[in-house]
Protein backbone atom coordinates (compact mmCIF):
# COMPACT_ATOMS: atom_id res chain seq x y z
CA UNK A 1 0.00 0.00 0.00
CA UNK A 2 0.87 3.81 -0.52
CA UNK A 3 3.00 4.47 2.72
CA UNK A 4 2.45 7.70 4.69
CA UNK A 5 5.28 10.30 4.91
CA UNK A 6 5.96 12.29 7.88
CA UNK A 7 9.06 14.72 8.44
CA UNK A 8 10.55 16.43 11.47
CA UNK A 9 13.29 17.80 12.78
CA UNK A 10 15.42 16.09 15.21
CA UNK A 11 15.99 17.89 18.43
CA UNK A 12 13.95 20.69 17.47
CA UNK A 13 11.39 21.62 15.40
CA UNK A 14 10.44 21.97 12.05
CA UNK A 15 11.14 25.17 10.58
CA UNK A 16 7.39 27.04 10.76
CA UNK A 17 8.17 28.23 6.64
CA UNK A 18 8.65 24.73 5.66
CA UNK A 19 6.21 23.11 3.22
CA UNK A 20 5.41 19.73 2.38
CA UNK A 21 4.79 18.79 -1.29
CA UNK A 22 4.12 15.73 -3.40
CA UNK A 23 1.76 13.72 -0.83
CA UNK A 24 4.68 15.14 1.57
CA UNK A 25 7.44 13.24 0.24
CA UNK A 26 9.01 16.21 -0.42
CA UNK A 27 9.87 18.78 2.30
CA UNK A 28 11.11 22.28 1.46
CA UNK A 29 12.36 25.10 3.47
CA UNK A 30 12.60 28.25 1.28
CA UNK A 31 14.87 31.31 2.50
CA UNK A 32 17.19 28.56 4.69
CA UNK A 33 18.89 30.12 7.60
CA UNK A 34 21.29 29.07 9.27
CA UNK A 35 19.09 28.39 12.38
CA UNK A 36 17.33 25.67 10.06
CA UNK A 37 20.71 23.32 10.28
CA UNK A 38 20.16 20.16 11.77
CA UNK A 39 19.44 16.46 11.20
CA UNK A 40 16.12 15.79 9.59
CA UNK A 41 14.10 12.24 9.59
CA UNK A 42 11.72 11.41 7.37
CA UNK A 43 9.30 8.46 8.10
CA UNK A 44 7.34 6.24 5.87
CA UNK A 45 4.88 3.66 6.95
CA UNK A 46 2.13 1.29 5.70
CA UNK A 47 0.53 -1.50 6.94
CA UNK A 48 3.48 -3.65 6.01
CA UNK A 49 5.75 -1.58 8.19
CA UNK A 50 7.93 1.28 8.56
CA UNK A 51 11.46 2.75 7.07
CA UNK A 52 13.21 5.89 8.63
CA UNK A 53 15.76 8.35 6.34
CA UNK A 54 17.77 11.05 8.45
CA UNK A 55 19.60 13.71 6.89
CA UNK A 56 22.11 16.44 7.92
CA UNK A 57 20.82 19.84 6.47
CA UNK A 58 24.19 22.18 7.11
CA UNK A 59 23.82 26.04 5.61
CA UNK A 60 27.24 27.77 4.82
CA UNK A 61 27.18 31.50 5.03
CA UNK A 62 29.15 34.15 3.64
CA UNK A 63 31.17 36.66 5.93
CA UNK A 64 29.20 39.55 7.38
CA UNK A 65 30.73 42.46 9.33
CA UNK A 66 29.51 42.31 13.15
CA UNK A 67 32.26 45.25 14.26
CA UNK A 68 34.51 47.23 11.41
CA UNK A 69 37.73 49.36 11.76
CA UNK A 70 37.37 53.29 12.30
CA UNK A 71 40.00 55.64 11.26
CA UNK A 72 42.52 56.43 14.48
CA UNK A 73 44.73 59.35 15.16
CA UNK A 74 47.73 58.53 17.35
CA UNK A 75 50.65 59.88 19.12
CA UNK A 76 53.62 58.83 18.48
CA UNK A 77 54.29 56.09 21.56
CA UNK A 78 51.09 55.39 21.69
CA UNK A 79 49.46 51.73 21.52
CA UNK A 80 47.12 50.81 18.54
CA UNK A 81 44.61 48.43 18.88
CA UNK A 82 41.81 47.40 16.34
CA UNK A 83 39.23 44.69 15.91
CA UNK A 84 37.36 43.82 12.82
CA UNK A 85 34.64 40.90 13.71
CA UNK A 86 32.60 38.89 11.54
CA UNK A 87 30.33 36.24 11.41
CA UNK A 88 29.72 33.52 8.70
CA UNK A 89 30.07 29.11 8.46
CA UNK A 90 32.03 28.29 8.51
CA UNK A 91 34.00 30.96 10.63
CA UNK A 92 35.89 33.35 8.95
CA UNK A 93 39.47 33.58 9.05
CA UNK A 94 41.44 36.86 8.98
CA UNK A 95 44.35 38.84 7.39
CA UNK A 96 45.51 42.26 7.51
CA UNK A 97 46.80 44.60 5.00
CA UNK A 98 49.24 47.87 4.96
CA UNK A 99 48.39 50.07 1.81
CA UNK A 100 47.68 46.59 -0.12
CA UNK A 101 50.47 44.42 1.35
CA UNK A 102 50.47 41.23 3.28
CA UNK A 103 51.05 42.50 6.93
CA UNK A 104 53.11 39.73 8.99
CA UNK A 105 53.84 39.80 12.69
CA UNK A 106 56.76 41.75 13.45
CA UNK A 107 58.42 42.28 17.58
CA UNK A 108 55.53 45.51 17.53
CA UNK A 109 53.16 44.19 15.94
CA UNK A 110 50.95 40.99 16.76
CA UNK A 111 47.44 39.75 15.02
CA UNK A 112 45.26 37.50 16.57
CA UNK A 113 41.83 36.56 15.09
CA UNK A 114 40.98 39.47 14.13
CA UNK A 115 42.40 41.87 16.41
CA UNK A 116 45.48 43.82 15.27
CA UNK A 117 48.30 45.31 17.88
CA UNK A 118 50.94 47.61 17.16
CA UNK A 119 52.90 48.59 20.70
CA UNK A 120 54.80 51.37 20.48
CA UNK A 121 53.66 53.31 17.34
CA UNK A 122 55.81 55.50 15.16
CA UNK A 123 55.43 57.35 11.83
CA UNK A 124 56.29 54.59 9.75
CA UNK A 125 53.15 52.56 11.15
CA UNK A 126 50.77 55.33 9.43
CA UNK A 127 49.03 54.73 6.39
CA UNK A 128 45.88 52.47 5.35
CA UNK A 129 44.94 49.07 6.86
CA UNK A 130 42.64 46.26 5.78
CA UNK A 131 41.23 43.62 7.26
CA UNK A 132 40.00 40.74 4.99
CA UNK A 133 37.40 38.25 6.43
CA UNK A 134 37.22 34.98 4.93
CA UNK A 135 35.45 31.99 4.77
CA UNK A 136 35.45 29.11 1.31
CA UNK A 137 32.67 31.24 0.06
CA UNK A 138 33.74 34.59 0.24
CA UNK A 139 35.96 37.47 0.78
CA UNK A 140 35.06 40.61 2.89
CA UNK A 141 37.10 43.78 3.52
CA UNK A 142 37.02 46.57 6.41
CA UNK A 143 39.36 49.63 6.16
CA UNK A 144 40.86 52.66 7.79
CA UNK A 145 43.63 55.11 8.20
CA UNK A 146 46.04 55.35 10.89
CA UNK A 147 47.50 58.56 11.72
CA UNK A 148 50.81 59.30 13.39
CA UNK A 149 50.67 62.56 15.24
CA UNK A 150 54.63 62.88 16.34
CA UNK A 151 55.87 67.17 15.97
CA UNK A 152 58.51 68.83 18.42
CA UNK A 153 57.69 70.80 21.39
CA UNK A 154 56.18 74.48 20.39
CA UNK A 155 54.56 77.03 22.00
CA UNK A 156 52.05 78.85 19.22
CA UNK A 157 48.87 79.40 21.39
CA UNK A 158 49.67 79.27 24.86
CA UNK A 159 53.09 81.70 24.79
CA UNK A 160 54.18 81.88 28.01
CA UNK A 161 54.34 86.34 29.08
CA UNK A 162 57.80 87.51 29.12
CA UNK A 163 56.86 89.96 32.45
CA UNK A 164 55.15 88.76 35.57
CA UNK A 165 54.52 91.64 38.29
CA UNK A 166 53.28 89.76 41.43
CA UNK A 167 53.43 91.30 45.22
CA UNK A 168 55.94 90.19 47.29
CA UNK A 169 54.35 87.20 49.47
CA UNK A 170 51.71 86.12 46.70
CA UNK A 171 50.96 83.29 45.22
CA UNK A 172 52.37 83.64 41.50
CA UNK A 173 51.16 80.91 39.18
CA UNK A 174 52.86 80.18 35.68
CA UNK A 175 51.76 77.74 33.23
CA UNK A 176 53.98 75.61 30.09
CA UNK A 177 51.80 74.45 28.05
CA UNK A 178 53.29 73.70 24.53
CA UNK A 179 51.91 71.65 21.97
CA UNK A 180 53.64 68.43 21.19
CA UNK A 181 53.19 64.92 20.23
CA UNK A 182 53.84 62.50 21.94
CA UNK A 183 53.20 64.46 25.73
CA UNK A 184 57.11 65.94 26.25
CA UNK A 185 58.56 66.14 29.12
CA UNK A 186 58.89 69.44 31.10
CA UNK A 187 61.83 70.67 33.46
CA UNK A 188 62.22 74.33 34.77
CA UNK A 189 65.39 76.26 35.27
CA UNK A 190 65.90 80.21 37.17
CA UNK A 191 68.49 81.30 35.30
CA UNK A 192 70.70 77.96 34.09
CA UNK A 193 69.92 76.42 37.38
CA UNK A 194 67.59 73.75 37.19
CA UNK A 195 64.39 74.25 39.87
CA UNK A 196 63.77 71.38 42.02
CA UNK A 197 60.41 71.25 44.42
CA UNK A 198 60.79 72.06 47.97
CA UNK A 199 57.82 73.23 50.68
CA UNK A 200 57.16 76.72 48.18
Amino acid sequence: PVPTISWRKVNGHNPSKARLRKSQAVLEIPNVQVEDSGMYECKAENSRGRNVFRGQLQVYTYPHWVEKLNDTQLDSGDQLRWECKATGKPRPTYRWLKNGAPLWPQSRIEMINGVLMIHSVNVSDAGMYQCLAENKYGTIYASAELKILASAPTFPLNQMRKTIIVTKGQEVVIECKPQASPKPTITWKKGDKVLRENKR
